[in-house]
Formats: C-alpha cells, sequence, structure tokens
C-alpha cells in the first residue's frame, strides 16, 4: 500500500471520527480502501468493552464476500459460563496471557483450528490471520474498556507480504482511536439514559447543564411506590432486598417507556415520571397505557416470584397535570436534572391517598377533566379529600371497577388505550 494512500486513509478516518460516523461504516470504509490501496483484506473484526449495564462491549464486522452474519454485535460477560470457554479459547485471551500485542496465524495449520472461530474463517476460504491489541493508557481507560482489538484475515496463500503488515500496523491504531472516539460518546449516552432519563440526558448532552436553566412545561405526572415494601424488605435478606425492588422498578419503568413517559427519578421503590407533548389529551392518555401496562408487567412478575416463593406486591400510582419547572437544580458541584414545583409535591400526595383510602390508582381532577369524553367515562369519584401539604381539596378518580369486573368493559378500555 503506497504511503500516499496510507496517508489518505488515516485522513479519512481522522476526519469521519471528528463527524462521528458510526463504527460500522468506519470499519467498512477503513477495508474497502484498504483493499482499493492493494491491501487485500478479505475479513476485518475489530471489538471493544465498554461501560453498559447490560453489555460488557460491542464489536464490528466486514467480510468481503456477502454474509448472513450481522456487521454489529453487543456481547455479555465473558466471565464465566459458555462465554468464558470460548473466550480463554481466543486468541485474543492467548495474547493477553502472553503480553502480546501482535499475533499472526496461518489458518491452514491445524495447530490453529485451537482457537475459538478460526476453524469456521479457514472453512470460509481466509487463509492467514493478523491479530492486534492495542491498550490504553490509565487515563483513557474507562470501567473495562482499555483496550482495542482487532483482527483482519487475506485469502491469499501466502499472507499478507511484509509491507502489508507495517500498513496495518500503522493504520490499525487511527481505525482504533475513532470506534474508541464513537463508543465513548455511546457510553455518555447510555450513562446519561440510565441515571438521567432518556429525554434528561439529551437535554444535557446538547448542552443544557448550568445551575438554574429550567423551562416551564406543562406534563401529565406520574409518582408510584410499592405496597408495603418497608414491611417487606423487614422480612426477607439483605441479598433479596435489591432484586426484589430491581423486578418491580423493571415493571413500572418498561411500562412508562413503552408508553412514551421519561422516568426522571428513583426514589426508593418510587418512581417519578412525566408524560409530555403537543396535544396533552394525548400524554393523559399515555399515561392511563402506562399504568395499565404496568398492572399486565406485575400480574406476570408475581406469578412468577410467587412459583420461585419470593415475596410478592403491588403497588399505588398517582397521576396529576400542571405546570413544572423543568431541568438543572442542585449546585455548582452536584446538579439533578428533573422537575419541581407544586404539582410534583401534588402528585405524591395523591399516590399516598390510594393507602388511606384502599385503591390502587388515583388521578386528580385536573388530569381526569382533562380526558376527552370516552376516557372519562372510565373513570369514577371516589370522593373529595384535603390533600397533606395541598391548600384545597378536591375529588380524587380513580378506574370503574367494570373495568376488572366486566370482559366487555375491559376489551373497550384496553381498545381505547390503543387509540
Amino acid at each position: 500500500m503506497e504511503l500516499s494512500s496510507r496517508l489518505d486513509l488515516m485522513n479519512w478516518l481522522v476526519g469521519q471520527g471528528l463527524t462521528g460516523l458510526p463504527e460500522t461504516d468506519l470499519i467498512r470504509g477503513f477495508c474497502e480502501r484498504c483493499r482499493a490501496g492493494g491491501l487485500d483484506v478479505s475479513r476485518a473484526m475489530a471489538f471493544i468493552d465498554t461501560l453498559h449495564p447490560i453489555y460488557e462491549g460491542r464489536g464490528f464486522r466486514w467480510n468481503d464476500l456477502p454474509s448472513n452474519e450481522s456487521d454489529t454485535f453487543q456481547y455479555q460477560s465473558s466471565a464465566d459460563g459458555d462465554a468464558a470457554k470460548n473466550w480463554r479459547r481466543s486468541a485474543f485471551h492467548h495474547m493477553l496471557e502472553n503480553g502480546d500485542d501482535e499475533f499472526r496465524l496461518d489458518l491452514a495449520d491445524d495447530a490453529s483450528r485451537n482457537f475459538s472461530s478460526i476453524g469456521d474463517l479457514a472453512d470460509k476460504g481466509h487463509r492467514h490471520l493478523l491479530a492486534f491489541i492495542h491498550r490504553f493508557g490509565d487515563a483513557g481507560t474507562l470501567g473495562q474498556m482499555d483496550c482495542f482489538y482487532s483482527y483482519f484475515t487475506t485469502r491469499r496463500e501466502n499472507g499478507f507480504s511484509d509491507p502489508e503488515l507495517e500498513a496495518l500496523r500503522d493504520l490499525v491504531p487511527v481505525l482504533g482511536l475513532a470506534i474508541k472516539s464513537a463508543q465513548q460518546m455511546d457510553i455518555a449516552r447510555t450513562l446519561g439514559r440510565v441515571y438521567l432519563g432518556r429525554d434528561a440526558s439529551e437535554q444535557v448532552l446538547r448542552g443544557r447543564i448550568s445551575r438554574g436553566v429550567t423551562e416551564r412545561i406543562n406534563a401529565v405526572l406520574w409518582f408510584s411506590d410499592l405496597r408495603g415494601s418497608t414491611r417487606i424488605s423487614e422480612s426477607i435478606g439483605p441479598d433479596e432486598i435489591i432484586p426484589f425492588l430491581n423486578d418491580y422498578a423493571d415493571a413500572s419503568i418498561e411500562a412508562i417507556h413503552e408508553a412514551g413517559g421519561d422516568v426522571l427519578k428513583l426514589i426508593g421503590d418510587g418512581v417519578l415520571a412525566i408524560f409530555t407533548g403537543e396535544d396533552m389529551t394525548v400524554a393523559r392518555r399515555a399515561a392511563l397505557s402506562a399504568e395499565h401496562a404496568f398492572r399486565l408487567n406485575m400480574a406476570e412478575l408475581n406469578e412468577r416470584r410467587a412459583q420461585e416463593r419470593r415475596p410478592v406486591t403491588t403497588a399505588y400510582v398517582g397521576l396529576h397535570i400542571g405546570e413544572v419547572f423543568y431541568g438543572n437544580i442542585g449546585s455548582q458541584d452536584r446538579l439533578d436534572f428533573t422537575v419541581v414545583g407544586p404539582a410534583v409535591n401534588e402528585v405524591s400526595r395523591i399516590a399516598s391517598m390510594c393507602n388511606s383510602i384502599d385503591r390502587e390508582f388515583l388521578a386528580s381532577s385536573e388530569f381526569c377533566k382533562g380526558l376527552d369524553a370516552t376516557g372519562r367515562r372510565y373513570l369514577v369519584s371516589t370522593g373529595r379529600y384535603a390533600l397533606r401539604g395541598i391548600g384545597r381539596a378536591q375529588n380524587l378518580y380513580t378506574l370503574d371497577p367494570d373495568i376488572a369486573a366486566n370482559e366487555a368493559m375491559a376489551g373497550s378500555y384496553e381498545r381505547y388505550l390503543k387509540s
């Protein structure tokens, strides 16, 4: 590969890395440009560990021939099970164990088949493999992201020539830097979504990080908490408390997200969420849809936990609507992107009233009166109540009991939620 082609490819990688080109496009563009420059690459794979609550890392593939393989994949922990066995049989594990940064394999050599996946590559006509590990320094490590792994194959019987080896040694670190940059942006988005919520994360990543920068918005407010969670937590072992809370948090958060809401806070076993949009009638219906899905999720969860002889519970949900301040609140050193205002206090009081009047779901009069006529028919008043710390009494509403007792009405309500 000529020096000019090599420099052009380096410049392309740097430029596309700066623009944020996706990793799959980076590796495809890299390999296609290598081939155009005379470097006969037949397959490439690169992967990098990440910082994610579920996945250990992400990988990216390119092939010179059409393949059923996906261009990208995510992998979970390689610490145990079959994943650990495959990892320990990999060329990369061998390299780490021996302190190697570069490793070459002749795929026609039967001994190479001792490494995982090598036999499959040889059967598909790849002849030689060159693997790299590019390690990051302490300042460049993020979680388990401490190096960039890659390999490249050729179908040529004699393998890569010495000039091609030198070209790959120059080029692959630049590819690794571009992919690492893209992954760090993915990590920032993931951490933002996980710890701040989806919309709040996007707001922060767009630069809204100054203290006191808020906006007034109208929002449907959701507050839920678990029934009897303190009593249950005191009756189970310490190692069961977190799985108990996680199970029910999954049930609520999944329902809220699927309905288009944003979870802003997890407060012990409590969940604060918002539903927004140009049409607040639609936002109200989305909140009702989330509440319905939450009940279905809990029914399925409780059946599973009961079979496992683990404690089960239900939840209280309060819905309200009002104007809130949405943005950064806190100190210069510790900010929270959330909602504040009287309506937030009110929705938590409404949810707490569920226990007092033995209802699992309550909605404010403001929430009810803003529904369309069809939606209002599914809610019934539970009476007029003065909420603690709230200056005025108001009617609170719950779902018509006939929805649970009458199959036809239950079907009608579900169709309304989907409309």
